[in-house]
Formats: structure tokens, sequence, C-alpha cells
């Protein structure tokens, strides 16, 4: 009798895993993606609009803070806030000068990911170009990942770190081309219609269970031209365009009945044409003496995109943060209603890093500067993210089409944190439910 409930529990695990294999979710980000882009005919992006027209889609995607590229993707991955997993900007805080990196590695994750737990379950992975995902437990990886040194070629350290190892070389021989740095520059389209290329190969020849995807070219033009202009719309139309050749694919690797695709982002983008230098407040003041030598700053601002965060020499210096909170609570009027101080339990309510006293959040039109010299304000031009996420342009979106998605749906607001959930349960992994609140929204009654 033992042995028949022991072959009867190892005959439904084997079942449980089989139904996991057959099910595919390919998560593609589009960095800077705005909910317009699939609501507004005016955009060129014939193939996610008609996504969002017969699958679920979301009105819009409340962010984190700051709304930047690195955390954000990471709550996209881990279902967490940059509070708990880790990850609180693009670049960590260097009070003695920025030296370039950024959070690359994956092992900086305080918490689970959709990969390790898709790892865990025996499912297989890939992914392309996604943030933080330096040595990930993914199957086939081609990391996100380039040198602070200038003189090192940009693809260098991306071949050396693909997984596993010639996979990059794989790639170009079957899919690609050889390719250059230039090949994935996101100064040109080409970039993306490269990541999609990749993409395709990875779906065709390996069809993994869990993909992600990081489609990059939106957000570059959105800073150098703002929320509209003729690259964004060349880059929109590009990134449209690398959804397709995925989409054909699924369709050409015979899993289209059983895929489940996600596309997202991270943030959206704010015109900006003035920045704010709160260092240059310090500066004056004396709490930040001379920024290269520990003894010589109390305080300093750490800048990620439009928000400022004030990080203490010694922790839980309470004078030093009153005398910067009186030191902005004293500029003139005029000035003050430019940005509002975030406090330390607001922070925590967003899930924002631990590590500061307070962050300094600009209205709509101006960004933050993290110089420590010249006028408090300068003028900008372009476009930004990062600004605290309670306003509509910040939000990003959300399209889910294919086999989990009801048909059509709209979600009326979102946040990233509930993406992950929403693969785990499609997926099985061992994750935080969905909220009850949004799963009458996305998921078909089929078991």
């Amino acid at each position: 009798m033992k042995k028949l409930i022991i072959l009867l529990c190892l005959g439904a695990t084997f079942l449980q895993t089989e139904a996991q294999e057959k099910k595919h979710v390919i998560i593609i980000s589009i960095d800077g993606f705005r909910p317009d882009f699939y609501r507004e005919a005016k955009w060129p992006t014939p193939i996610l609009q008609q996504l969002a027209k017969t699958g679920v889609s979301a009105d819009g995607v409340r962010g984190v803070f700051p709304s930047v590229t690195y955390p954000s993707h990471t709550t996209i991955i881990t279902g967490k806030m940059p509070l708990d997993h880790g990850i609180y900007y693009n670049s960590p805080f260097e009070p003695y000068g920025a030296t370039g990196r950024w959070y690359w590695e994956t092992e900086l994750i305080q918490t689970p990911t959709l990969w390790s737990l898709a790892e865990d379950a025996g499912l297989k992975t890939a992914s392309v170009f996604w943030p933080v995902s330096v040595g990930a437990p993914v199957d086939y990886n081609i990391p996100e990942f380039w040198s602070i040194d200038k003189k090192i070629d940009r693809l260098l350290p991306i071949r050396d770190n693909a997984k596993p190892k010639g996979l990059f070389e794989e790639i170009e021989q079957n899919a690609t081309g050889k390719l250059t740095a230039v090949d994935l520059n996101s100064d040109f389209l080409s970039a993306d219609e490269n990541g999609s290329r990749m993409v395709a190969y990875l779906i065709k020849k390996h069809q993994p269970n869990l993909l992600t995807f990081h489609i990059f070219s939106v957000d570059h033009a959105s800073h150098a031209e703002g929320r509209d202009g003729e690259m964004v719309r060349k880059a929109v139309a590009g990134a449209d365009h690398a959804v397709g050749n995925i989409l054909e694919a699924i369709e050409q690797a015979g899993i289209k009945e059983n895929t489940s695709v996600i596309i997202t982002g991270d943030h959206g983008f704010v015109d900006v044409n003035k920045s704010l230098s709160p260092n240059v407040l310090l500066m004056q003041k004396g709490i930040i003496a001379d920024t290269t030598a520990k003894a010589n700053w109390s305080a300093k601002f750490h800048t990620s995109g439009a928000a400022a965060f004030l990080h203490l020499n010694q922790k839980d210096d309470v004078k030093v943060v009153n005398d910067v909170r009186a030191l902005l609570n004293a500029l003139p009027v005029a000035q003050k209603k430019l940005f509002r101080i975030v406090e330390r339990k607001e922070l925590d309510s967003i899930g924002t890093d631990p590590n500061v006293a307070l962050a300094l959040a600009p209205i709509e039109g101006y960004s933050m500067s993290s110089v420590t010299k010249g006028d408090f304000i300068k003028p900008a031009k372009g476009g930004t993210h990062g600004f605290f996420p309670d306003f509509k342009n910040i939000e990003t979106g959300f399209i889910g089409y294919g086999a989990a998605f009801k048909k059509p749906s709209v979600i009326p607001m979102m946040g990233l944190e509930d993406i992950a959930p929403i693969v785990s349960k499609i997926l099985n992994l061992k994750m935080r439910t969905l909220k009850p609140s949004l799963e009458k929204y996305i998921f078909t009654n089929k078991k």
C-alpha cells in the first residue's frame, strides 16, 4: 500500500510538471512604454493596438519610486518593491564619485525571481537584454551589461557573460549575422530588431517556458525628444515590429495555443524644460564641503532621473536631516512649489530605498541634477522619468495576449508588482497569489 501511495504521488508530480512544461510565457518589456501607444490610433503600432483590442489591457500601470529602468524591471521579475528586492536605482549611490557602474548582477537581488522559481520547478528559461540579469539562473541568457572602461568594446561583456558559453556566437551564426557594437546601439532601430531576432531564435530552437526580453530604443528616443517626436514615433514603430517578429516565432515554433504573451514597460515619460540641483544648496550651506573625502560631507542627494534621495554620512544623523529640511523650506515660494519633500513614512509605503532619510519629487516639467556647483535651477530639454508614480504621464502599460487571458478585458489600474504573480499563476510557480480584484479581469475560466 505504501509503495502504491508513493507511485501515485510520483505520478501526480509528473503530470503537474508535464502540464507546466507545456505552458509558455513571454514577457516583453518596452522601455518607456505608455498606454497611449496602444490606446491612441495616432501611434504607428498596428500590432500592439490589435493585441490590446483582442486581449487584456490596462489603462495604466503604476510604477515604483524612482520610476527608472532597473528597479522597475526587478519589480516585474520579483513581484516586490525596491525596498524588498534591493535594486533601488539604475546605479548605486557612490558618495565619493560615480564610477559608472550599474546594478547589473542578479546576485544583488534580495528576493526570489521568476527565473529562480522556474528553475526550482524544472522549467526552461531564456532572457535577452533584461536588466539585472548577469549571472541569472537562466538556461539561455544574453544579459544587459557593459564595461565602465570605455575602451572596451561594448559587446565584449555581453559575449563573455552569455549563457551557455558560445550562445551569442551561435545566435550570430543562425539569426542575426555578425554583430558589432553599433548593431545594438540604442541610437539605431536595428538594436531592437536584432534583439527580437535573438528572441525569435531562442523560441524556435528551445521553446522556453519563460522568456524575458527588454526593448530599449523607445526610451533613448524619448530622452532626446520628449514624449512626442520623429524618432520617438520611429522607435515605437520599431518596437511594434519587434513584437510582431516574436509573435511569428511563437507560431512557427508550434506553441501558439499554449503561449501567453505579456507586453509591459517600466515607466512613462515627461517633457522637461528645467532641472533642479539640490546638492548646490547643500554645498552652499557647508553640508557638503568636499565630495571626495569621507569626513567632508554630512548629507548628499543621489539623483535618479527626476528624483533626488538624501543619503547621510552618519546613519540617523537627525540634526543634518533637520538642517536639510529647513534649508529646503527656506527657499522662496516660487522655488518650493517646484518639488515636494517625500518623508520616510511615505517612502516606506511606496517601497523605496530604506537607506535614505527623505526624497525630493519635482512637478512635471522639472528633473533633478546631482551637480554641486552652479545655479539651483538650470535649463533642461527632452524627456525623463524617475518621478513619484502618482500621475498619468509617468504610468506604463500592460497587454496580456494568448492562452491565459480573457478576450477582451480592460483593467482600470494595476501595479508593476502585479505582473510576477500573473506569470506565477500561469506557470504554477511558488509566488504570492494575484490580487482577487485583478484576477477577474485577466484569466479565462478554462482549467
